[in-house]
């Protein structure tokens, strides 16, 4: 049993099949034959994982860049938006892979999701979903949603790619989102971490390996993994908009949540760590009630952060 009272969650069970589909990614090469398995397998979690109740998904365009509105269909706030951005190790994943979080996201906060089709390496290497990311960006901000009223998310890789967004956006003098949500996410390309070691028989989602392959196929020889372009880790943390981590206990990469946690506080912002004992990398995808009971948190968090502050502002009571 777990601390909640559940059962603990057994990775054998039919129930973790989209779990092994997504551990299918891990420890292989990035060949152009595994890479289109990867790319394949990312898909197929999407259309197995994703929840198709609740949710209205719309696709369109912005910028040549294909996205998609996922808005929920009960206590829908139009005055808020989440930028979200999927995982992959930035050379797989997409709108199928990505509405798997992006749903629960829009059901848990109430707010339209919008999730885009970065494009991946080794194809289109840095900074192409960085500048897809800006793109996006432009697109919700030119006369839809105010700045301040959108919430970037993301989850692995795609947690990478929020916060060099909101990096970006602040070395250009630019406003800034509410706030950022970001699940497990890779902010150290170094991939020196002690946690590399210490999780790496009880990881079932990545391997040193395969992250380092990512981590190469995605610089492309323009720089070096611990430069902040590639490592928000490194980069300037002050003034950031409020952050909101989720880890699991049972990943590589947890010490790229800790240690960012750890710098925002340093540098004077705010940021509260979540760590789920019994989880492991992106564990908020799987059909399992500490995921489900994360998304619980979350809501939780974004609501008291969201209304709570907007109750203040009409009764001065906080």
């Amino acid at each position: 049993m777990d601390r909640f009272g559940d059962k603990k969650t057994n990775m054998n069970t039919p129930l973790m099949k989209t779990l092994k589909i997504v551990n299918s990614i891990s420890g292989r090469s990035l060949t152009e034959s595994d890479l289109k398995k990867h790319r394949s397998a990312m898909a197929r979690a999407g259309r197995i994982a994703a929840p198709k109740g609740g949710i209205e998904v719309n696709t369109f365009n912005a910028g040549g860049i294909a996205c998609e509105a996922i808005k929920p269909e009960y206590a829908h706030n139009p005055n808020y938006a989440i930028l979200y951005a999927h995982g992959g190790g930035y050379v797989s994943g997409n709108l199928s892979y990505a509405r798997i979080l992006a749903a629960k996201l829009a059901i848990a906060t109430g707010f339209t999701t919008y999730s885009f089709d970065y494009r991946l390496s080794p194809e289109d290497p840095y900074p192409a979903a960085l500048e897809d990311a800006l793109t996006v960006w432009s697109y919700l901000t030119m006369g839809r949603y105010s700045p301040d009223h959108i919430i970037i998310a993301g989850e692995s890789a795609g947690g990478n790619l929020a916060l060099c967004l909101v990096q970006h956006l602040k070395a250009a003098d630019q406003p800034l989102c509410k706030s950022l949500l970001l699940f497990s996410p890779w902010t150290d390309m170094t991939s020196t971490s002690d946690s590399y070691e210490i999780y790496a028989e009880k990881d079932p989602i990545l391997t040193k390996d395969y992250v380092a392959e990512a981590a190469k196929a995605y610089i492309a020889g323009k720089g070096a993994t611990a430069e902040a372009r590639f490592s928000p880790l490194f980069g300037d943390l002050h003034d950031l908009p409020d952050v909101y981590i989720m880890a699991g206990r049972n990943e590589i990469l947890l010490d790229d949540s800790v240690k960012l946690h750890d710098e925002i506080i340093r540098h004077g912002g705010k940021c509260v760590l979540d760590i789920e004992e019994d989880g492991w990398h992106v564990y908020q995808q799987m059909p399992v009630p500490i995921a489900t009971r994360a998304m619980k948190r979350l809501s939780a968090h974004v609501s008291a952060q969201i209304y709570g502050e907007v109750l203040w502002e009409i009764t001065g009571i906080k």
